[in-house]
């Protein structure tokens, strides 16, 4: 499978959710929200950065599907949504299981 024969909107969602995860700060973002729920005040004091830094990239995170965010009072509050992870992850499972760059070896052990 290459890029030319994915539809178009598979072709979006892929190229917008890796252009999110190529910054280390999203990436940063990414990690403190692996195993739970937090509150952009708490994601600013632990990353050390501005609210409004912060806020472009969390909207390019919720852009690209990788996040969502739930309003709660004066604060909003973030987590992952794992579907478009899944999305990224099918993608690239697609390339290990129908490369012709993978060895042979690798590919013989894989089936």
């Amino acid at each position: 499978m290459n890029i030319a024969n994915l539809s178009e909107t598979t072709t979006e969602v892929c190229l917008s959710g890796f252009h999110a995860l190529s910054d280390p700060l999203r990436m940063n973002v990414i990690e403190r929200l692996r195993t739970q729920e937090m509150c952009v005040c708490d994601l600013c004091d632990e990353l050390e950065v501005s609210q409004s830094k912060l806020s472009f990239h969390l909207r390019v995170l919720k852009d690209a599907g990788l996040v969502k965010a739930r309003p709660q009072g004066r604060w909003t509050y973030y987590s992952l949504d794992l579907t478009q992870f899944t999305a990224l992850e099918q993608y690239l499972a697609d390339y290990r299981r129908h490369s012709p760059i993978i060895p042979t070896r690798l590919r013989e052990e894989a089936q």
